[in-house]
Order: C-alpha cells, then sequence, then structure tokens
C-alpha cells in the first residue's frame, strides 16, 4: 500500500476502503488496518471521523518546506556522491541524462519527470549515505511530486535538463562543492515552478 501510494496508484484525497484495500492486496482487513494506521503515521494517510481514511493531498505550502528541505540533503547528496563516483556511476547518469533529452525532443514530459526520479534515486546510490537517503526517502513519498508536476510549466523541461547536465559534469569531475552547489540550485528552481505549479493547481 506504501507503493501504491508512493507511484501515485493511490491519489491525493482518494479514500481508502478496508474492503476494497483487502481485495486489491490480496490480505486480510486487520492487516489493512495495521498498513493504514503505519500510513498515519509516516503522513501518507488522515483519517476524518465519520468518513474513514484517505490519502493525504499536501498543501503548497508544506509541498514548499519539502523541498526547502529536500534542497539540503540532497545538496549533501550530491557532495558524497561527488567523492564516491566512479566511471561506470558517471556512464549510467549519463545515459539517464540522454534518455531525457530524447522524451523532451518527444515532447513527453511525464517521462522526464519519471527519469527524473531516477537519476536523483541513482545519485542517492551513488552518495551511499544511509541517513540522508532515510530522510530523503521519507520526503519524496508525501506525493509531492504527484500532486504537483513542476515539469509541465511551461519552459522547465528545458531548464531541468540543463540543470541536470551541471550537477551530473560537477559529479563527474569529483567537485563536491560544486555538486552540492548545483543540486541546490535545481531544487530551488524546482521550488519556483512548484509555486507556479500550485497556482495552476488552484485555479
Amino acid at each position: 500500500m506504501h507503493r501504491a501510494i508512493v507511484r501515485g496508484e493511490l491519489l491525493p484525497n482518494e479514500r481508502l476502503v478496508e474492503m476494497e484495500l483487502a481485495e486489491k492486496f490480496q490480505v486480510g482487513r486487520a492487516a489493512v488496518r495495521a498498513a493504514l494506521a503505519r500510513l498515519e503515521q509516516d503522513g501518507l494517510v488522515e483519517h476524518e471521523p465519520h468518513r474513514g481514511a484517505r490519502v493525504r493531498a499536501i498543501s503548497a505550502p508544506e509541498a514548499a518546506e519539502i523541498y526547502e528541505v529536500r534542497a539540503v540533503l540532497e545538496g549533501l547528496a550530491a557532495r558524497h556522491a561527488a567523492h564516491n563516483v566512479t566511471p561506470q556511476d558517471v556512464t549510467r547518469l549519463r545515459a539517464i541524462h540522454d534518455q531525457m533529452q530524447v522524451c523532451f525532443a518527444q515532447d513527453d514530459l511525464l517521462s522526464i519527470s519519471d527519469l527524473n526520479a531516477q537519476l536523483h534515486e541513482l545519485l542517492l546510490h551513488i552518495a551511499n549515505h544511509q541517513t540522508v537517503t532515510r530522510l530523503i526517502h521519507r520526503l519524496r513519498a508525501q506525493q509531492v511530486r504527484f500532486q504537483y508536476r513542476t515539469i509541465l510549466v511551461p519552459g522547465r523541461a528545458r531548464q531541468s535538463l540543463l540543470e541536470h547536465q551541471a550537477l551530473i559534469d560537477a559529479v563527474a569531475a569529483r567537485d563536491e562543492a560544486a555538486a552540492e552547489a548545483a543540486m541546490r540550485t535545481h531544487l530551488a528552481h524546482v521550488l519556483e515552478a512548484l509555486h507556479q505549479s500550485a497556482n495552476r493547481v488552484s485555479l
């Protein structure tokens, strides 16, 4: 169930009915109740009196706070990635970026968003910083990427490609300070796009 929420299979504000979930995931209702309790503790589910559980939607101000914290943590991860990176890692990073460019040429913005998640996950893997990874995964689970598709903001996709190129170049050069700065700059621009996206969502 956690994976279904994180992947966007269960959407913000979607009601979570125990019987339906038990059938969907082929588990007992007791297991569903236990899972919902854990998800509520993680901030992914909320209960409303007399209405039951639903996937928690993230407000625009909270989403902005999440990105501010991610900028710090992922900046640190980028610094460690630059320290640890191997030639094989660089090849994998550039391959993802190449795929992003192909998708951009095809105007496939949602695939760019998915590849962006893969790139950030690979950087976390390269960084090999367990505490940062755990905290970032918890923040990413908050549905921000699905609720606010910043990549759909006009001009954002092209800018994102350039930012990722600078980030990969810094990591490949093993320039730790530049890698951290590039990641922070990237997520600062994502935050700017988030504000635009949130305004679109509220229209």
